[in-house]
């Protein structure tokens, strides 16, 4: 009865009430477990904040393709979580499926809301092009990770090489991984380990840095129906045969690296701390940028995830976009790269106040920042079966890395598979 009488006299005199704690909860979903070390501490922080949010994550999916297939299907059961962090090169396939049915929310009236120069001041654009799907901004980008290199800064210098100044274009450094392998017969003059990567990220940087794209946004076909692909082919096979590369697995290769056998390894930069640690001190380990034949065009495919919002409850899409503002914000990504060693999505993160002074104590983990305005989407395929492509596509790839057909035969073989699976 005193709460009631409370209450009534509160609203008597027109005071506000003090909010609920937690009034509103997200379901909140991410890819890789291994993600949590920086969700949860992050979303703690969020909630100590914002007492009238929770945060409650749900079971993180494995990788990018199981959350994408978590999330269709939870669209028909009409179970979808309110946020999930979308794997960018699937972002595409997502909003086709979740916006005819009014499932998938656009950030454009959020983003108005906000103070004149938002996007502007927290990012770049082309990280911002990182949560947009035809033109519409659906998502906010969290995770930004592109291809660069591991150098073995002692073979490198066995061969008379330069670990501070790499070369830049793949034709210089393969004349370099020869003379690695001349100089140091039992190691692997490089590692580009395409052939088994598990997702196209490496395939899509071959195009990239020729000024190449994925997809022709006319036809809908293969856009490396050309040099671009011959060109791609034709690296991936010298590689093992000038370059002195074995055909091994991703983790086979960080191993190999690890152990003082390659001249340099390409990679994310989330591997920063594990090849450091791999390495230990058995020898000099930088960093270099990835290379690029065309200076002006050319780029690097952008993997990680940006954050959409799902639900279209209007009090939780309020609260989602306060998570989202909160975890792309400056203060988490300096959270987020200190711990994965991904580049910072939001632009204001390198300031002094955050990452710089991280930077000059760490300059691997820098180095992909480096590259952050060659940064271009991680494109998918249209047809909604990306994954299925990309597992042909390396089927094809290893078979002209083995050298048992042509980068001619591979090409034509790519072309024909990729086309038909679009359809």
């Amino acid at each position: 009865m005193l709460t009631k009488r409370l209450t009534a006299g509160a609203i008597a005199l027109g005071l506000a009430l003090p909010a609920h704690a937690q009034d509103v909860t997200l379901n909140v979903l991410y890819n890789l477990p291994g993600f949590t070390k920086f969700h949860q501490p992050l979303a703690d922080t969020f909630m100590a904040d914002n007492p009238d949010i929770a945060i409650n994550f749900l079971a993180p999916a494995a990788g990018y393709n199981e959350g994408q297939q978590q999330v269709l299907r939870a669209a028909v059961t009409g179970d979808l979580p309110d946020v999930y962090f979308s794997g960018y090169n699937l972002t595409g396939e997502l909003v086709h499926t979740l916006a005819p049915r009014n499932q998938i929310t656009d950030l454009g009236p959020f983003i108005a809301a906000e103070d004149a120069g938002f996007m502007e001041t927290n990012f770049t654009p082309n990280m911002a092009a990182l949560g947009q799907v035809d033109g519409v901004q659906y998502g906010l980008p969290v995770n930004a990770s592109s291809p660069i290199m591991y150098v073995n800064a002692d073979l490198v210098r066995s061969a008379g090489g330069d670990p501070e100044n790499m070369p830049t274009t793949f034709p210089e450094l393969i004349e370099l991984a020869k003379a690695i392998k001349a100089a140091n017969p039992d190691a692997a003059g490089m590692s580009y380990d395409i052939g088994g990567w598990p997702d196209d990220w490496l395939w899509q940087a071959l195009i990239f840095q020729q000024g190449g794209t994925l997809v022709d946004a006319d036809t809908g076909k293969v856009a490396f129906d050309n040099e671009f692909g011959l060109n791609a082919l034709t690296l991936t096979r010298q590689f093992v045969t000038e370059g002195g590369q074995g055909v091994l697995d991703w983790d086979q290769a960080r191993q190999q690296f690890g152990a003082g056998l390659t001249g340099f390894l390409f990679s994310t930069p989330a591997h920063v701390q594990t090849i450091e640690g791999l390495v230990g001190d058995r020898f000099q380990l930088t960093t270099a940028t990835f290379p690029q034949q065309d200076k002006e065009h050319g780029g690097v495919p952008t993997g990680g995830n940006s954050a959409v919002i799902l639900t279209q409850d209007e009090a939780k899409q309020q609260a989602a976009w306060k998570y989202l503002k909160w975890i792309t914000g400056p203060k988490a990504q300096d959270t987020i790269v200190r711990i994965t060693g991904y580049l910072p999505t939001n632009k204001l993160a390198v300031g002094e106040d955050y990452l710089a002074p991280y930077y000059a104590e760490h300059p691997n983990v820098m180095t992909a920042s480096l590259q952050a305005d060659r940064s271009l989407p991680w494109a998918g395929y249209p047809g909604g079966d990306s994954v299925r492509i990309w597992r042909t596509q390396r089927d094809i790839i290893g078979t002209v890395m083995r050298g048992e057909i042509t980068p001619e035969q591979g090409l034509d073989q790519m072309v024909e598979q990729t086309n038909a699976l679009m359809r």
